[in-house]
């Protein structure tokens, strides 16, 4: 289906590097070929170099590519409009992906007329067929909707029929489930591989989870800074992988053993030297820091603006969060999670119930006092690119909070952002840096660094490793561990990532539509679950 030989991609300019230098690969009919590895190690260019999208500045070069489509010597656009029609490509972020003015089916419609001569309205019916193929409630409504009123589930379905509509020989999947809970990932994973098997398509996943490499893939591709470094049938490379690379990200993933001790990263493999697993200090959690009581946040319905009708996001929540403590909150995307972390934060009114924390209701807290009582908690986002001010150097980000709640004298501000940045391990002259110049998992820290600036005892963490690799994801957990024994923080800990959640939590709440069906201890919770909801979630787990 698809053979390359010696690709590389470089860019020019001021500071010229090599992305991708000599890779090779293929992939045959009805097949799927996984590559992974970390951020930046070249495999998003590699699929975009296969589609012709790379940016103008890249130079591209190839010993040989033998398929029915020349994509990487026309740049996508051959006689037969390759892009689309041969290949296929799903993207990673779907929200970016989609244009938000433009109606679903309509963006379905506007692929299948691009490369198939059929009439409007048969494009129409063609692209609500794909709507009910990729298993979407309702397509012929769901055909009038606005991306911005689907699930993150929901829109990654109707990026697979776009891709899939004008059956591609070749689909290019990059990053398809990384935001996604453990449920949803694994419909999108069947349903991507159901498509496969019917129009035996051949397929590239990319990823950096390797358990779901393992899964899906026939063989597995892992690059490291643009080279290839293990290439081979997937059993072979996952289950028995020959380079200290692949071993070191097969080690990065938490697991039920390493609860308690710090995460091995890729460094400590690549440097030779595994350092010794010591366990952290266990200290017993404290007095109540947050109780809340009976918690009901509602948002109109989609009627409601003249009937009382209201969508409880969150409906009767209770819990007690002690300090000290770590306290996990998973469940699937829609239950809940972040409108509830939202809401002790005060980003979100509550409607119902009691939010005590040390003793003062921050549900019936006047706005003004809320100035204030945010010293107290803070929150790190799953997305820190978009919850940094782009204009704004990190020194800067820093200082704003220093200055609005007179932390430290105007004098001291430098030394304290330094303070922070140290606190972070990031290096002092990130401070004139934007945040665009920084890797993932660095914008993550930054995030870290400034939730910290106001010495908060409560930390809220929304689904903030979610998105990254699997070792950048532990740097970043045990970056949250050393700070909260270093600092006796408090975590509530929100994601989808089971593992994650086991590993880093005292205890786990589980929520669905709203309430929480399960508690208690997160290791017990999470191997013997009792509610059938957390059975569910539990068995998706790749």
């Amino acid at each position: 289906m698809l053979s390359v030989s010696g690709l590389t991609i470089s860019f020019e300019g001021a500071h010229p590097f090599t992305a991708v230098n000599d890779l090779s690969f293929s992939v045959g009919q009805g097949k799927t070929l996984a590559i992974v590895g970390e951020s930046g190690s070249g495999k998003s260019l590699t699929a975009l170099a296969l589609m012709g999208l790379l940016p103008p500045t890249a130079k591209t070069s190839i010993d040989n590519q033998e398929s029915k489509f020349q994509t990487l010597r026309t740049g996508g656009q051959g006689p037969n409009l390759t892009r689309g029609k041969d290949i296929g490509m799903i993207f990673q972020e779907p929200m970016s992906s989609l244009n938000p003015v433009m109606k679903m089916g309509k963006q379905i419609k506007e692929a299948i007329l691009v490369h198939q001569k059929i009439p409007n309205d048969a494009a129409k019916k063609l692209a609500i067929s794909w709507l009910d193929k990729v298993r979407l409630p309702e397509p012929e409504q769901m055909y009038s909707r606005y991306p911005h009123q689907l699930s993150g589930g929901q829109k990654q379905r109707v990026m697979i029929a776009m891709a899939m509509c004008n059956h591609p020989a070749l689909l290019i999947a990059d990053e398809p489930t990384t935001a996604l809970d453990a449920t949803v990932q694994q419909e999108i994973i069947r349903l991507m591989q159901y498509l496969q098997q019917e129009h035996d398509s051949a397929m590239i996943f990319i990823t950096h989870d390797l358990s779901l490499a393992a899964t899906i893939a026939d063989d597995v591709l892992v690059m490291y800074k643009g080279e290839m470094v293990e290439y081979g049938p997937a059993e072979q490379v996952l289950k028995h992988p020959q380079q200290v690379y692949t071993k070191a990200l097969l080690a990065c993933r938490p697991s039920p053993e390493q609860k308690g001790y710090r995460l091995p990263v890729v460094a400590d493999f690549t440097e030779g030297v595994l350092p010794p697993q010591v366990p952290y200090n266990i200290t017993m959690p404290g007095a109540a820091l947050m109780d809340v009581k009976s918690l009901g946040v509602w948002f109109a319905g989609k009627e409601s603006f003249n009937k009382n009708g209201y969508f409880k996001a969150v409906d009767g929540v209770s819990f007690v969060l002690n300090k000290g403590e770590t306290l996990g909150l998973v469940g699937e995307s829609g239950c809940g999670k972040s409108t509830l972390g939202r809401s002790l934060v005060g980003l979100i009114p509550v409607n119902a119930g009691q939010i005590l924390f040390n003793g003062r209701d921050l549900a019936a807290m006047p706005g003004k006092e809320w100035r204030d009582m945010r010293r107290h908690i803070q929150m790190v986002f799953q997305d820190p690119y978009s919850s940094l001010n782009p204009r704004m150097t990190i020194g800067d980000a820093l200082m704003e909070p220093l200055m609005v709640h007179e932390i430290v004298p105007k004098n001291e501000l430098r030394k304290e952002v330094l303070r922070l940045l140290e606190l972070v391990q990031l290096p002092a002259d990130a401070t004139n840096r934007y945040p665009h110049q920084f890797s993932g998992g660095q914008r993550q820290r930054i995030g870290i660094a400034r939730a910290l600036a106001l010495r908060p005892e409560l930390l809220i963490c929304d689904e903030c490793v979610s998105a990254l690799d699997v070792s950048i994801q532990a740097q970043i957990l045990n970056l949250l561990k050393d700070l909260q024994q270093k600092l006796q923080l408090t975590y509530l800990f929100i994601s989808h990532d089971l593992a994650v959640v086991q590993y880093i939590s005292d205890r786990v709440m589980v929520m669905q539509a709203g309430k929480i069906v399960e508690s208690g201890d997160a290791t017990q919770v999470l191997k013997e679950p009792k509610d059938e909801y957390t059975k569910r979630l539990v068995a998706a787990v790749v």
